[in-house]
C-alpha cells in the first residue's frame, strides 16, 4: 500500500479539504509521519485519543479519524491527563505547537513529565505563533524577528528536549520534517513506550517566521534542516562551537520509571480491594432489583 493510501485511510472522509495550513507548511509532513507510525503499529483507530490545544498544529484533530479533542489554549495535556485517568486502555496522544505546549501550557508540560503519565506528546516546533499573528514563542532563537519582537528577540529560548528530560520524561526524541521517515520511526518508538514520551518535530513556518526573518521559500527552509540537524552519533564528537546554531536529532533519552496511572491504581486497590468492589456492585444490583420489583408490584 502506498503512503498516500495509508494517509487517507486515517483521514475523516467528510472533512473539507484542502486544509487550513499554508502552502509549504511542515505540519502536514508531521501529521503524515504520525499516521504512518500508527499504521505500522496497527493501533485500532478507536483505541487512540488525539488531543490538541490552540494553534496551527492544534488543528490536526479536525482532520483525522480518531477519538479527538480540540481543547482550550495551553490545556491539551491537562485534558489528555483526564482522558488517560478515566480510560487507561486508550493510547493518548497530544499533538500541538511550541506556543501552545511550552508557553501557556508550559506548567502542564513539566508536571506531566514529572508524573510520567502514559501518553505521547508530539510537539511541532516552528519557532513562532503561526495562527495568532506571528508573535515570538518560547523556542524562537535569539536574534530573530517576530511581530512582537520587530527589533530582534533577546530572550533565551527553551531547549524542548532538555526541558523534558530534566522534568522527568522517560522517552525524548527529536526529528525534522525534512527527515520524515526518521521522524515517523521516532514517533513509533514514543507510541510504544510506557510512560511520558516527547517527540519534538522541527518544522518550518514560511508565512510568519520565514518571511519576517528572510529565510526564503518553504522548500528552502525545509532543506536547511538537513544542515542544521545533527545525528546523535555524530553530535557526541562535535565541540560546542561546532554545534552552535544546530540541534541534535534521534533518540536523546530512554529510561524506565514507574508509570503514573498504574501507581495510582495500586493506591485505589490498596484502600478499595477488588473483592470489596465486587461486593459493592452486587449490593447495588440487589437494591436495583428490589426497587424494580417494588415498582412492578
Amino acid at each position: 500500500m502506498q503512503n498516500s493510501d495509508v494517509t487517507h485511510k486515517y483521514l475523516r472522509p467528510r472533512m473539507n479539504f484542502p486544509n487550513v495550513w499554508c502552502p509549504g507548511c511542515g505540519i502536514g509532513i508531521a501529521l503524515g509521519a504520525f499516521i504512518r507510525a500508527v499504521d505500522r503499529l496497527q493501533i485500532p483507530k478507536d483505541d487512540i485519543a488525539l488531543v490538541s490545544g490552540i494553534g496551527c498544529t492544534a488543528r490536526i484533530p479536525a482532520y483525522v479519524d480518531f477519538n479527538t479533542l480540540h481543547t482550550t489554549h495551553g490545556r491539551s495535556i491537562a485534558f489528555a491527563t483526564g482522558v488517560k485517568l478515566s480510560n487507561p486502555r486508550l493510547k493518548v496522544v497530544v499533538m500541538s505547537g511550541d506556543g501552545d505546549l511550552l508557553a501557556i501550557g508550559g506548567n502542564h508540560f513539566i508536571h506531566a513529565c514529572r508524573r510520567n503519565i502514559d501518553m505521547t506528546v508530539i510537539l511541532v516546533n516552528n519557532y513562532i505563533y503561526g495562527m495568532t499573528g506571528g508573535q515570538y514563542s518560547p523556542t524562537t532563537p535569539i536574534g530573530k524577528r517576530a511581530s512582537t519582537a520587530p527589533y530582534l528577540t533577546i530572550e533565551q529560548p527553551f531547549d524542548t528536549c532538555n526541558l523534558a528530560i530534566s522534568s522527568g520524561a522517560t522517552f525524548v526524541a527529536r526529528g525534522t520534517v525534512y527527515h520524515a521517515s526518521q521522524l515517523s520511526s521516532l514517533i513509533e518508538k514514543g507510541l510504544e513506550k510506557k510512560g511520558f514520551s516527547v517527540i519534538e518535530a522541527m518544522s518550518n513556518c514560511e508565512t510568519q517566521y520565514g518571511r519576517i526573518n528572510r529565510e526564503g521559500t518553504a522548500v528552502r527552509m525545509i532543506q536547511a534542516q538537513k544542515d542544521l540537524a545533527i545525528p546523535v552519533s555524530k553530535a557526541k564528537d562535535m565541540t560546542p562551537e561546532e554545534m552552535q546554531g544546530k540541534y541534535v536529532i534521534g533518540t536523546l533519552h530512554n529510561i524506565e520509571r514507574p508509570e503514573y496511572v498504574e501507581q495510582y491504581q495500586k493506591i485505589i486497590d490498596k484502600f478499595n480491594p477488588p473483592e470489596e468492589k465486587i461486593e459493592e456492585a452486587e449490593e447495588v444490583k440487589e437494591v436495583e432489583e428490589n426497587n424494580k420489583e417494588t415498582k412492578e408490584s
